[in-house]
């Protein structure tokens, strides 16, 4: 390999460096923001299950350090979510100047559509699902059995949930990009419906708790949201295919300009 080949592999990963340390700064910046309120978000989180808990039971702590170091995980975690917006942009900064004109007007509103979802999914966890999934768990436990749920496993339990609704709510996106990328279309797609709704099922089978209710409100959306994808979808490889013709016509001009 000369040298000349090496500089463009430098200057990527140079290019990479920075993008990373950016995002590392804001999620540095946003936690020491937050870290003074860790015990309060923890308290925040915890509500829905508190609501639903019956009078004199409480959460438990099994760890001597749990109660110090759960909230500041917590903690964390939330300040990466909050920082996803600046996280995607610098993804976004370092794979824009690979992109052709048409890429780059696509890729901009599909990042943005994704974070917006990303934390609709979340909402949604913890307004509506949390309520459904913790009454149950509440109602069904056996007579003479007091429930004492531990911090450190509650937070394992509702990040999974979390991580589980923000990522199912991404399912719009992820099928325009197939159907942009021409992996599959949107009429393929329609005609697939059924095995999707049965799909939706066996997900929210696998993310969810063992109840029917958490299960539904999971796969629902996960369906709705697919033939939303689908609607999109159509847009979006319309205006890919135009693009893509004005970009090739713009550079066989130029080709033909420079002869």
């Amino acid at each position: 390999m000369s040298v000349d080949d090496t500089q463009p592999l430098i200057s990527h990963l140079i290019e990479l460096r920075k993008r990373i340390l950016n995002s590392l700064i804001t999620v540095l910046v946003v936690f020491l923001a937050l870290v003074y309120f860790s015990n309060d978000i923890y308290r925040l989180i915890a509500a829905p299950l508190m609501e639903q808990l019956p009078k004199g039971a409480n959460m438990i702590a099994t760890d001597v350090a749990s109660p110090f170091f759960t909230p500041i995980k917590l903690t964390i975690m939330v300040s990466i979510f909050i920082s996803a917006p600046m996280i995607l942009y610098q993804v976004w900064a370092f794979i824009a100047p690979a992109l052709y004109k048409h890429e780059r007007r696509l890729i901009v509103p599909l990042l943005l559509s994704s974070s917006v979802l990303f934390y609709l999914g979340m909402i949604f966890a913890y307004f509506v699902v949390f309520p459904f999934v913790f009454g149950f768990f509440t109602k069904t436990v056996p007579t003479g059995v007091l429930i004492a749920t531990d911090i450190s496993n509650y937070l394992s339990f509702v990040m999974a949930l979390f991580m589980a609704f923000g990522a199912s709510f991404e399912v719009p996106i992820a099928i325009i990009l197939l159907c942009w990328s021409g992996v599959v279309t949107p009429e393929s797609l329609k005609r697939k419906r059924p095995y999707i709704l049965v799909g939706a099922f066996v997900v929210g089978m696998l993310l969810t708790p063992p109840d029917v209710f958490s299960q539904t409100l999971l796969a629902v959306p996960m369906y709705l949201l697919f033939e939303l994808g689908v609607l999109f979808s159509q847009f979006y490889v319309g205006k890919h295919k135009s693009s893509k013709t004005d970009d090739e016509s713009e550079y066989d001009a130029g080709d033909n300009s420079g002869r």
